[in-house]
């Protein structure tokens, strides 16, 4: 088969630019204030909030990484859906109220009324740091896989230019109408890369040489549909006790004190719709879960459990494998497109400016016009795009030296701020010890403890090899531990009248 792009996949390609401007343009509303831009104004319907928590919760990483989970192992996976119900449950009844009854614009602005504005700022460029991690590690996988569709190999300066590429594309959407423009643009992308999804799904569902029964006799004869793993095992990410504890962890914070998915949240008219916009985003994300988990089932019957992981001699997930080989003409192009829409940053880059504006430049800008904080809100997504630009290029070293599956990699980034960011809430929410100085080496102690994790950490300074088997949840839980220990190692001054009434 041609691997090559043909015209009608750049034809397909050109489509989907011209269909996310569109949405961008109708979007847009000109001469908006500050909490028009960074909050949609508080207007956003609750179902499109839901479906904008969806597209940025899920990714590049579920688009070709899922797949290559069910393929290599079992549905396990789907466990993280109820470790995110039992986050999205604690995150609506603790955090989205007290966001709402203190009206912030970010969530870091509630260690202020616990703290002080030093602590607000600490945990603002706490989040930026973990933010520019995740994001950039999400943009190197989109761009392993817009390198290989488009230049056939995965080579440094492929995946420079097709990372750069996604950047641009990320901008634009967010230069046009802030976050009421990134979440209606996120609506196109979602339809966009579950229709992709569900049309390689037909693709090998169509040709099977096996009926159902025989292709469900086949996956459970090889423990392919296993849910559950009651395991106790460090270095297994998606054991039962893994997920009930450090994945529910991960989804606590994504969702509570990770201003990318919370300023979505906060862009509803109160907080009970914020919190059933993110109910029914995690109803929403079982289907699209498990349509990924499918494909990778039918790509282990289609190839008959054989290793297919690589293409020219790179190595790639198994998905990437089946759209680089035998995806026809056209469809490749869409499937592309499916990998560009699960890869937007546009989301992370209007969270992060939303961070670095108000958080940390407007309470030193004084005096200043709505339309001076929506430019430098503009200003700053593009400096921040750029740091994603290098954490994407320094992940592609990165992962090659763990040689982390490519799910684990992305999501095990993420780890490192919000350890922090987690140890430091929960002291700040459930006890009156912590000192503003004591938050800040919190977030460092979180920081440090998932780095010394790291394998070339261990590598460098002698640690023992077991530590290099620890799974990314486990990571997170010790990392939060050592955090909320740090914190309330200062005695407090009490809970203020602000944060009470939160």
């Amino acid at each position: 088969m041609n691997t090559s792009f043909t015209p009608w996949d750049w034809a397909v390609l050109a489509g989907y630019v011209g269909l996310l401007t569109i949405a961008g343009w109708a979007t847009t509303r000109r001469g908006m204030d500050s909490e028009g831009y960074f909050l949609a104004g508080h207007h956003a319907p609750t179902w499109l909030v839901a479906v904008s928590v969806l597209s940025t919760v899920q990714s590049a990483a579920t688009f070709l990484g899922v797949p290559d989970n069910s393929y290599r192992g079992n549905y396990t996976y789907l466990g993280g859906v109820l470790a995110a119900l039992l986050a999205a449950w604690i995150v609506g009844n603790v955090l989205i109220p007290r966001f709402y009854a203190l009206k912030v614009t970010t969530v870091y602005e509630l260690l202020e009324a616990r703290f002080d504005a030093t602590a607000r700022r600490a945990a603002g460029v706490m989040y930026l740091i973990g933010r520019i991690f995740a994001s950039g590690a999400r943009l190197y996988l989109a761009a392993l896989a817009v390198s290989m569709i488009l230049f056939l190999d995965v080579s440094f300066h492929h995946v420079a230019i097709a990372a750069m590429i996604l950047l641009v594309f990320g901008l634009v959407f967010t230069f046009m109408g802030g976050l009421e423009a990134v979440i209606w643009s996120d609506l196109v992308q979602v339809v966009l890369y579950v229709g992709a999804a569900l049309v390689v799904a037909w693709l090998l569902w169509a040709s099977l040489p096996m009926s159902t029964g025989e292709a469900f006799a086949a996956l459970h004869q090889d423990g392919k549909l296993d849910v559950i793993n009651p395991t106790f095992d460090l270095s297994a990410p998606w054991g039962l006790f893994a997920v009930l504890t450090g994945v529910m962890l991960l989804n606590l914070a994504s969702s509570g004190l990770d201003q990318d998915i919370t300023q979505r949240l906060l862009a509803c008219e109160d907080a009970s719709k914020g919190a059933r916009s993110l109910y029914v985003s995690v109803w929403l994300s079982l289907p699209v879960i498990l349509l990924f988990l499918v494909i990778g089932s039918l790509l282990y019957l289609h190839y008959d459990g054989g290793a297919a992981g690589s293409f020219r001699g790179e190595k790639v997930t198994v998905f990437m494998h089946y759209i680089l080989t035998e995806v026809p003409p056209g469809l490749r192009g869409l499937v592309t497109v499916g990998v560009i829409a699960a890869a937007a940053i546009n989301s992370g880059l209007i969270s992060m400016s939303a961070v670095l504006v108000n958080d940390l430049y407007r309470p030193f800008a004084g005096v200043q016009s709505e339309a001076h904080f929506v430019r430098m809100g503009r200003i700053a997504s593009v400096v921040l795009g750029l740091a994603l630009l290098g954490m994407a290029l320094l992940s592609y070293h990165w992962q090659r030296y763990t040689d982390a599956a490519l799910l684990d990699f992305v999501l095990g980034v993420m780890a490192f701020a919000y350890s922090g960011l987690l140890g430091v809430y929960g002291v700040a929410l459930f006890s009156a010890r912590g000192s503003s100085a004591s938050v800040i080496a919190a977030f460092v102690a979180g920081f440090l403890t998932v780095l010394s994790f790291q394998p070339f950490v261990i590598d460098s300074l002698g640690l023992p090899l077991t530590m290099k088997g620890v799974a990314f949840p486990w990571q997170l839980v010790l990392g939060t531990a050592v955090a909320a220990l740090v914190c309330a190692g200062a005695p407090g001054k009490g809970v203020t009248g602000a944060a009470k009434r939160g």
